[in-house]
Formats: C-alpha cells, sequence, structure tokens
C-alpha cells in the first residue's frame, strides 16, 4: 500500500493596505464569490464566533469542484486555519492557514499555506492538485491585493440589489422555468443565444448571449448551483462584461399561503478603469452603478415576469 506523503505549498503577495482591511477580507468567506475569481459560491453552514463550518464550489484546472470545511478564526493574531471535510477527488486531505502580517500602518503580507495528502500518493494525482493548488492560490492573492487596496472606496464599486414578482401560481412551475436554462434562447427575448451543461446534478456551466435595451450584445459564462428544493439558484458569471469585475447573483422561489414570491438578487463588483471606455468620456461611479443597477434590473425583472406568466398559465389552462 502507497504511503500518503503530505506535500505543502506556500503563496505569499505584499499588500498596500491595513492588516485589519486584508484580514477582513479573508475573515468573510461569503463574500469571496466578489473577490476571488475561482470561488463560485459559498454557504455558511455554522457559525459560534470563532469556528464556521462552509460549503464551498470553486473552479480548479477548469472544473467545478465542491467541498466543505471547517475554519478557525484568530482575529488577534490575524490567522485563520482550515480544513477541508469532504475534499473533492483526487484530494484525500486539505488543510491549510491564512496569516496576515502587519509591515506598516498602511503595509502588509498576506501568506497562504496549504498542506495536502492524495489518495495513494498517485504521482498524476498530486501534479493536479499541485497545479489547481498553485493557479487557484495565486490568483485569489492577485485579486485580493488589488481589492484590499482599494478599500477606501470599495463601498462606492460594490453594490447590491433585487427586485421581486409576484406569482399566482405553483412555486415548482416558477423554479422550474428559472432551471430550464436551455430553453431560454425560445423563451426569454434578451438571451439570443445560450449553451449550457450539467456534467453534475444541479450544477450548470453555461454561457450566454444577451442584448440590453440600447441594443449593445453581451457574450457571459456562468457557473449555477441549484437548489431545488430550497427553490433557489445561485450563480456566479466567470467571464463578464467589460464594466463588472465580478457578478453574482441568486434566483429565490419563495411560496407562502397567498401565493409566491421569486426574486432576483445581484451583486457587483464594479471594473472602474473601464467605465469611460464605455460609458464615455467623463462617466464616473455613479452612473456605473446606475447603469448596471437599470441593465441588469431591466433583464432580470424580464425574466421574472416570464416565470410568472408560465406558472400563471398552467394553471389558467388547468
Amino acid at each position: 500500500m502507497a504511503v500518503e506523503r503530505v506535500h505543502s505549498t506556500a503563496h505569499e503577495v505584499n499588500v498596500a493596505a491595513p492588516a485589519g482591511v486584508v484580514y477582513g477580507l479573508i475573515a468573510d468567506a461569503t463574500r469571496w464569490p466578489w473577490y476571488f475569481p475561482p470561488n463560485v459560491h459559498v454557504e455558511q453552514l455554522e457559525f459560534d464566533g470563532k469556528q464556521e463550518r462552509l460549503r464551498m464550489w470553486a473552479t480548479a484546472n477548469g472544473q467545478v469542484r465542491s467541498w466543505t470545511s471547517r475554519r478557525v478564526l484568530s482575529p488577534a493574531l490575524r490567522r485563520i486555519e482550515f480544513r477541508q471535510e469532504l475534499p473533492a477527488a483526487p484530494v484525500k486531505t486539505m488543510d491549510g492557514t491564512w496569516i496576515v502580517e502587519a509591515l506598516a500602518p498602511e503595509q502588509s503580507r498576506l501568506t497562504l499555506l496549504h498542506d495536502f495528502t492524495v489518495e495513494g500518493d498517485d504521482p498524476e494525482g498530486v501534479g493536479w492538485v499541485e497545479r489547481a493548488v498553485d493557479s487557484n492560490s495565486r490568483t485569489e492573492l492577485g485579486h485580493l491585493r488589488q481589492i484590499a487596496e482599494r478599500w477606501a472606496r470599495l463601498d462606492e464599486l460594490v453594490l447590491s440589489f433585487e427586485d421581486s414578482v409576484r406569482v399566482h401560481g405553483p412555486a415548482e412551475l416558477v423554479y422550474d422555468f428559472l432551471y430550464r436554462v436551455r430553453d431560454w434562447p425560445e423563451l426569454v427575448p434578451h438571451v439570443s443565444r445560450l449553451d449550457a451543461v450539467e456534467d453534475q446534478p444541479g450544477v450548470q456551466v453555461m454561457s450566454m448571449d444577451t442584448t440590453t435595451a440600447d441594443g449593445s450584445s453581451h457574450t457571459t459564462e456562468s457557473v449555477r448551483v441549484c437548489f431545488p428544493h430550497a427553490g433557489r439558484i445561485v450563480y456566479k458569471q466567470t467571464a463578464t462584461p467589460a464594466l463588472m469585475a465580478a457578478h453574482t447573483g441568486e434566483w429565490s422561489v419563495e411560496p407562502d399561503e397567498s401565493g409566491v414570491t421569486v426574486t432576483s438578487q445581484h451583486s457587483v463588483v464594479l471594473r472602474e478603469e473601464n467605465i469611460e471606455s464605455v460609458l464615455g468620456a467623463g462617466a464616473d461611479v455613479s452612473q456605473a452603478r446606475r447603469y448596471v443597477r437599470q441593465a441588469l434590473g431591466r433583464n432580470s425583472t424580464a425574466t421574472l415576469n416570464l416565470a410568472k406568466r408560465h406558472a400563471e398559465s398552467a394553471i389558467r389552462v388547468l
């Protein structure tokens, strides 16, 4: 029987931001999909103020992987230790530590350590994990540095909003419309093309062309994670329009005694350096916020109303 060796990696980056800011970004894992390109969705399952349990979805070497992790947060030391409970194959064990060191009032060093084993210590599997850890760690640290160094303006660059529609029809039909994304080019006018695959149950990887009110066309790529029993579909755009550095969202279907509320929620991080090239010379962050709110809200509300019509039409037919 092969002995599984522990393989260790270390990655670090210097950040022109206070150590407390950097630690805060690492500590709030539910927002990682906003800041880290590989992270698709994070659910906080348990939290007692010091320890937490997370369910995470992320891309690794072009594949969508999911696992649960336990983390121990030490704010005074600015350290977070983590251990994957149910690693995704070929990983057998995965542990690590985030360490934030203050170099000066406005300078920090962030270090990310990983220790992992692979089933049977298979060389191919070890190589796959090393490539995934190295690629994701470099990407995460690089993007976190960019976000942290804009910490004083982060509230301006991030916007979250939602739109809701009331439906007098079955929640199951509303969810079905939102889930059957492959049919959207025939059902949703602003969607001109959509390709989707679902190699894992409930995990959809899709590419979509949409048209905005001004007639411009945008191609986006997304990963969607579907929770049919909870009436939720969460997603992250892995390829975004030029104005957005990140875009995550959620469709939720909530029945009550008098009907159903279906909601579309969006969170966006603006790509500030592209504002003028997209919206014209002199355009600023406030204009970009309005533009994104209107464009996303218009299309998602149109989709909500189509889901409403789908569910209510079925009731009338019956």
